[in-house]
């Protein structure tokens, strides 16, 4: 399988290159060059496989520069019941009778869905590596929970920097904690004077300097990281099958969503056969995704107008991801796509209502719904009282829209994002009392915290990249 950009017809390789690579050359994100299809019976197949197994039968279509043998091994080694907590990996449990599916994507090293993805980062970052005999710095941007899930899969990794860049004050206290906690040779955690937004900036104007990024082997673990998207594909195919559905029944999916990146990933699941009905997108009050999909126009927000939320890890004013969507919804018009890109990137608003491209959205199976503070206390108090299950203020968020969508006779589950440990100040303020932890991160509010603050500056992120790889120069 070879990979393209987004924004034009240039190959960019293999999956290990893209892996490594980060945005393309031209500034566009890869893109397989088609995306391989399982019909209803090979489907069938695939329903009663172990995770890892299911993974492999998943990616594989994607990643044929590896061997198989080594492919499987990769991810036997990822998804092991000793990292995430169970046999099953990504449980399904029931609300009740009546109500939604939850989808456990939580229960991984770092309490958050994005270990799902980042630990077999982890283990593919080190076998390319020790193949090639290079080494690669990642620098990424979180809004909370990318950062701790990327550090805790890079521990130790010989070959492998990471220099993660963070909003500063807009993570939730025990994220900070999670990640600024960490006192590793490996690990540089960098507070930025701004938003989300300004700090995947700040990545993608590193990235689009070609010298700089060459001389360092700058890499990406964000979700504009192809393998990132492609393994959280793998657990839309297992939920659908715990679901026991029969034969081609749809089943419905609801994602809490800033970066889009998560979302894509159902996307990519439904594209390659798998019957989700629906794809139902819950935003938060920084709802730019729900102005598209109920709209059709989609607005970029500035730094100043993204607002400071309860579900901070959506707190975002652009979705990077949002571009490989664009692509495949216009055929995988590259011009088309760089087009759109070119209009964001000005500020102006792209606006899809009443052509044929609108057409090709609404027959995707994409909806949307926003939540608000006062929304997600409720939900969490509801979902407390009625199921005795608590749930993070995320997943509050698409439980609360996932709702406003179900269908008769259809499931729904609603992907949870987060333990609610995360986010113990508003799980408190709904249901007066602190969620329960893991015993490893007793008391890690108070641990010495090792982080840099820089302003909103590439020029000064790129002196501190280099400065830290040439202690000496």
């Amino acid at each position: 399988m070879q990979y393209v950009s987004t924004r034009g017809d240039q190959c960019l390789g293999t999956f290990s290159d893209v892996l490594l690579s980060g945005l393309a050359p031209d500034g566009g994100l890869a893109m397989p060059a088609q995306i391989p299809t399982f019909s209803a019976t090979e489907l069938e197949r695939l329903r009663p496989l172990p995770y890892a197994e299911l993974a492999y039968e998943v990616m594989r279509p994607f990643i044929t520069d590896i061997p198989e043998a080594d492919l499987r091994k990769l991810l036997r080694a990822t998804y092991r019941p000793e990292v995430f907590g169970s046999e099953e990996i990504t449980p399904l449990t029931p609300l009740g009778d009546s109500g939604p599916a939850l989808l456990e994507l939580s229960n991984g090293p770092s309490l958050a869905f994005k270990d799902m993805a980042m630990q077999f980062l982890g283990h593919a970052f080190e076998y390319v590596l020790d193949r090639r005999g290079e080494r690669v710095n990642i620098l990424g941007a979180t809004s909370g929970d990318t950062g701790s899930a990327a550090e805790y899969a890079m521990l130790g990794k010989e070959r492998v920097n990471v220099f993660m860049l963070s909003p500063q004050g807009r993570m939730s206290t025990f994220q900070q904690a999670q990640m600024f906690s960490l006192n590793e040779p490996n690990i540089f955690n960098i507070a930025v004077e701004g938003v989300f937004d300004d700090c995947q900036d700040l990545v993608k104007a590193v990235n689009a300097d070609a010298e700089f990024k060459a001389r360092h082997d700058i890499g990406a673990v964000n979700s504009i990281n192809w393998a990132r998207v492609l393994a959280q594909a793998v657990y839309y195919f297992k939920g659908y099958f715990a679901l026991g559905l029969p034969p081609g029944a749809e089943a419905d999916f609801c994602v809490p969503s800033g970066n889009f990146g998560n979302v894509f990933a159902g996307y990519l699941a439904q594209q390659m056969g798998l019957p989700i009905g629906q794809l139902v997108v819950a935003s938060n009050e920084n709802d730019v995704l729900h102005d598209f999909f109920s709209g059709g126009v989609y607005q970029v927000r500035s730094a100043e107008r993204v607002a400071v939320t309860s579900s901070p890890s959506m707190d975002i004013g652009k979705a990077s991801n949002f571009e490989r969507y664009l692509y495949l919804i216009s055929g995988g018009d590259a011009t088309q796509t760089l087009g759109w890109w070119d209009e964001v990137g000005a500020g102006r608003p792209v606006s899809l209502g009443g052509t044929p491209h609108w057409d090709a959205v609404q027959a995707s199976g994409f909806r949307s719904g926003r939540s608000t503070h006062a929304d997600r206390l409720a939900t969490i108090r509801q979902v407390d009282g009625q199921f005795g299950r608590l749930i993070d203020p995320h997943t509050a968020d698409g439980v609360l829209v996932g709702e406003e969508f179900r269908r008769p006779g259809v499931p729904m589950v609603c992907l949870e994002t987060a333990l609610p440990a995360k986010f113990g100040e508003t799980v408190r303020e709904a249901v007066g009392r602190d969620p329960e932890r893991p015993e490893r991160f007793q008391g890690i509010e108070q641990a010495e915290r090792f982080c840099e603050v820089i302003s909103n500056d590439v020029e000064q992120l790129k002196r501190l990249i280099a400065d830290h790889l040439n202690p000496n120069s």
